[in-house]
C-alpha cells in the first residue's frame, strides 16, 4: 500500500547500517544505473499492458473494493484456462480469466460484532499440492488484515459456482493478536509469501505484521475433516532503526507509534532465501525459515533522510537528503515476485512504488542479488493505461495458451484511468512476459 510518508527522491546508495545487521557485498550495490532525463525521472524500457481488469471502487458503492496483490494460478490441464486470483481489500477477493474478465468475486468476512474490524484480504499466494484427506489440491491463501487470521481457498477450475472453495478452519487462529481488542487496532496479518520446503514437502505461509517489522512463520496443516489451518514456528523482527555512515541513527518517518513495515514479499524455492521489502527501507534477503542474519539488497532513495511527522498533512516532511540512499528504488517499496527461467536463472522483480518503475535483481546468491534493469508498464491507449502506484505484482514464466505464449506478468494500477469523478479507481493489468524479457535484455 501506498504508504503517506513524503521524503525526498534523491541520494546514492546506502554503504552501512546498524552493526546487527548484515550487508550484502559490496557488488548488489554497484550496477550503473539507468540514465536520468532533465525531469529528474529515470529513463527506463517501457511496456504496455496487453489487458485490465475492471475498475475496483473505494467507496460504499463500490463495496470498499481497492486492488492490491495477485497471483497467478496456472491450470496445468488447460493452460489456457489459467486464473488470476487478486485481493480487494474490504472488497474481498476477485478471480480473472487470462482476458482480465472476472470469474468469480468473494466478500470479505464481517466483522465478528457489529463494532469490531471487517474482513479486509491484504496480500494473496498459492500453494500448489497440498495434501488433504480427499488428494492433493492447490490453494490460494491470503492475508485477512481486518481478522487477524489467514484464509484458505481450494481452486478447482469447473467446480460449479465458481473455482474457489472457503476451506479454512473454523478455529484457525489470530496470528498476531492476543484478543478482539488487539485485532481491532490493525496490527494485524498484512503481507504474505507462501513456501514449501523442497526437503520435507511442508508447507508455510511468511506473515508480515502491519505497523511492525515482524515476520511470522506459519505452517499449513490439514485438518481431518478436510479444512486448513496452520500454527506459528518463529517470528523476526527486522530493524527499525538504522546506523549511517556519519555516525547517526536514522529512523524512518512514520505515523507516531508505528514502525516501518513489510508487505511485499516471495520466497526462492530453488535457494530457500525469503526477499522482504521493508516499505521505507529497503529490500532484504534472509533464510525463509527465519534462522540466520537478514542481509539488506538494496535501499530506497530515502533511506537515511530525515523527516518529521507532520499531523494537520498526515504526512512526513523531509530534511535534507545525506546521500546515503540507493538509486533504483522510490518509497515504498512493494510487491515482490519471483521471475524463474528453466536453466536455473531468473529474477527477483520489485515494484518501485514512488516513481512508478520496476526493478530487477539476479536471482542468484553468487552475484549477490545484482541489479539487472528496469522498465515502466505505461498506456498503450487511451483506453488502456498503465501503472501507477503499483502495490503488487505477479509474474509466471510459463505458457499460458494462445493468450499468452510467453508468459505473464500482472501489475496492480493504483490510479486506474480514465478516473469516474472523485471516485479511488484501482485495478490490475495484464502484461504479456515476452515484452518484459524483451525490455530487460536491451
Amino acid at each position: 500500500m501506498r504508504s503517506f510518508l513524503v521524503t525526498a527522491r534523491t541520494a546514492a546508495l546506502a554503504t552501512a547500517l546498524t552493526a546487527m545487521v548484515a550487508i550484502a557485498p559490496a557488488s548488489a550495490s554497484t550496477s550503473t544505473s539507468a540514465p536520468v532525463s532533465a525531469s529528474g525521472a529515470r529513463e527506463l524500457p517501457a511496456v504496455t499492458a496487453r489487458a485490465e481488469t475492471p475498475a475496483l471502487h473505494d467507496d460504499e458503492a463500490g463495496g470498499n473494493a481497492d486492488a492490491d496483490d495477485p497471483a497467478i494460478w496456472r491450470n496445468a490441464a488447460d493452460p489456457g484456462r489459467s486464473l488470476v486470483i487478486a485481493t480487494a481489500k474490504e472488497g474481498g477477493l476477485r478471480v480473472y480469466d487470462l482476458d482480465a474478465r472476472p470469474v468469480q468475486s468473494i466478500p470479505a468476512p464481517p466483522p465478528a460484532a457489529p463494532d469490531d474490524a471487517p474482513g479486509r484480504f491484504n496480500n494473496v499466494d498459492l500453494v500448489n499440492g497440498l495434501r488433504l484427506p480427499s488428494g492433493r489440491a492447490d490453494l490460494a491463501v491470503t492475508t485477512d488484515r481486518g481478522h487477524d487470521r489467514l484464509r484458505v481457498y481450494r481452486i478447482e477450475r469447473s467446480r460449479s459456482g465458481g473455482p474457489l472453495t472457503d476451506i479454512t478452519d473454523p478455529a484457525a487462529p489470530a496470528v498476531f493478536s492476543a484478543n478482539q481488542d488487539e485485532i481491532n487496532d490493525q496490527r494485524t496479518a498484512y503481507g504474505l509469501a507462501t513456501w514449501t520446503d523442497r526437503a520435507t514437502g511442508r508447507s508455510y505461509a511468511l506473515v508480515s505484521r502491519r505497523e511492525r517489522t515482524s515476520v511470522a512463520l506459519l505452517e499449513l496443516t490439514p485438518t481431518t475433516g478436510g479444512k486448513v489451518t496452520y500454527r506459528k514456528i518463529r517470528t523476526l523482527d527486522l530493524p527499525d532503526s538504522f546506523r549511517l555512515p556519519n555516525g547517526t541513527s536514522w529512523t524512518p518517518c512514520a505515523e507516531p507509534g508505528a514502525l516501518p513495515q513489510v508487505e511485499g514479499m516471495v520466497v526462492d524455492p530453488a535457494s530457500g532465501m525469503l526477499y522482504a521489502g521493508q516499505e521505507d527501507v529497503g529490500i532484504w534477503r534472509m533464510r525463509a525459515d527465519l534462522t540466520g542474519a537478514p542481509k539488506l539488497v538494496d535501499t530506497v532513495r530515502e533511506y537515511g533522510v530525515p523527516a518529521t511527522y507532520d499531523e494537520p498533512s498526515d504526512e512526513c516532511v523531509p530534511g535534507a537528503d545525506p546521500g546515503f540512499g540507493g538509486t533504483r528504488l522510490a518509497a515504498d517499496v512493494e510487491g515482490l515476485t519471483l521471475l524463474t527461467e528453466p536453466d536455473g536463472d531468473g529474477y527477483v522483480l520489485a515494484s518501485s512504488q514512488g516513481d512508478n518503475t520496476f526493478a530487477v535483481y539476479d536471482r542468484e546468491l553468487a552475484d549477490h542479488n545484482e541489479y539487472e534493469a528496469g522498465f515502466r508498464v505505461t498506456a498503450s491507449s487511451a483506453a488502456l493505461d498503465g501503472s501507477e502506484e503499483c502495490d503488487g505484482a505477479a509474474v509466471l514464466n510459463a505458457p499460458l495458451g494462445r493468450k499468452y505464449p510467453n508468459g505473464l506478468l500482472v501489475v496492480q494500477d493504483g490510479h486506474d484511468t480514465p478516473a469516474d469523478a472523485d471516485r479511488d479507481t484501482t485495478g490490475f493489468k495484464f502484461v504479456d512476459l515476452g515484452h518484459v524479457m524483451s525490455a530487460i535484455d536491451d
